[in-house]
């Protein structure tokens, strides 16, 4: 299997900020999105959410799923109730052939509120997150019964942000609890992007570039701003945007040296005003398909119908 490029429809429809993009349309983000060369998408809010409807939409506009985000209240929920209020969307992504479904832990996080700021997310201990990691795994075997692969997403304002939750819950799991690698929220959260991957390659299953504007995202931890803040502010951009701070060849090189077969995805939230949503997503792009080559990975171009 090549790599697969995706894309997260968030630049051009922001779920919670849903103001600033509101001049855009789902349908013209899937139709810029496939005319610039992605071939696949993360589901999104308005996107059509039962399952045939979702398969419909997606071949109309001749574009794969490749993943979409779960918000998980397994902190509080035993582990039999959570299994029971993600069935359905575990089923509906297994239906449509997506490699993943994204996991992220919401009951106690902080990103969606503008009114605390990002710095006064929860922090948890080892012994906590550990625990937490037990319950993570035993929905994960569930999950991966079912045909699925749990795909956890480390988020900023949410207990796994930094190096140490991320260690911390990848060592308190087991297998079947597989990695997101989100470059942006890494590198916003303190944690070392190249390190975490050096040692948890071989748990990753997914992958989100996003570049960050260091800063903007220094302002926001020293100003108290919330994520919002710091989304509308200008912390998250594409790769290949000079104004970005990672280095995503050398991040594109380890994924080709750990044998990473799946999805890149851009995943990008901005000012539309700021940053036009067809003209950075086809920056990042580019971008991805020149790092790709120089690494010896082989991208695949094709439409999912075709391919």
């Amino acid at each position: 299997m090549s790599i697969r490029i995706g894309i997260s429809p968030i630049a051009w429809q922001n779920d919670d900020l849903p103001d600033l993009t509101a001049a855009y349309t789902m349908e013209q983000a899937l139709r810029e999105a496939r005319e610039i060369g992605y071939t696949g998408v993360e589901r999104g809010r308005r996107m059509p959410q039962d399952t045939e409807g979702l398969r419909a939409y997606l071949e109309a506009n001749d574009i794969a799923l490749c993943g979409g985000w779960c918000s998980g209240n397994l902190m509080v929920n035993p582990v039999s109730d959570e299994i029971a209020a993600i069935r359905p969307q575990v089923a509906q992504f297994v239906a449509l052939g997506s490699p993943c479904l994204v996991y992220a832990e919401c009951s106690n996080t902080v990103p969606g509120n503008r009114n605390v700021p990002v710095n006064a997310r929860p922090k948890l201990d080892r012994d906590a997150v550990t625990a937490y990691g037990a319950k993570l795994s035993e929905m994960a075997k569930w999950m991966a019964g079912e045909g699925m692969v749990l795909a956890y997403h480390h988020h900023m304002g949410s207990m796994i942000e930094d190096q140490d939750d991320v260690d911390w819950l990848m060592e308190g799991s087991s297998p079947e609890v597989t990695l997101l690698f989100d470059t942006g929220h890494l590198q916003f959260g303190g944690a070392s992007v190249m390190g975490t991957l050096d040692k948890w390659g071989h748990r990753v299953r997914h992958v989100h570039f996003k570049d960050v504007r260091e800063g903007v995202t220094r302002r926001i931890r020293a100003e108290g701003g919330s994520f919002l803040d710091a989304v509308v502010a200008g912390a998250f951009t594409v790769p290949g945007d000079p104004e970005g701070s990672i280095d995503f060849q050398a991040v594109t090189d380890a994924l080709k040296r750990t044998g990473y077969k799946g999805w890149i995805v851009v995943e990008a939230e901005q000012d539309p005003a700021k940053a036009p949503p067809y003209e950075y997503s086809k920056m990042g792009y580019d971008h991805i398909v020149a790092l790709c080559a120089r690494a010896g990975l082989a991208v695949e171009s094709r439409s999912p119908s075709h391919a």
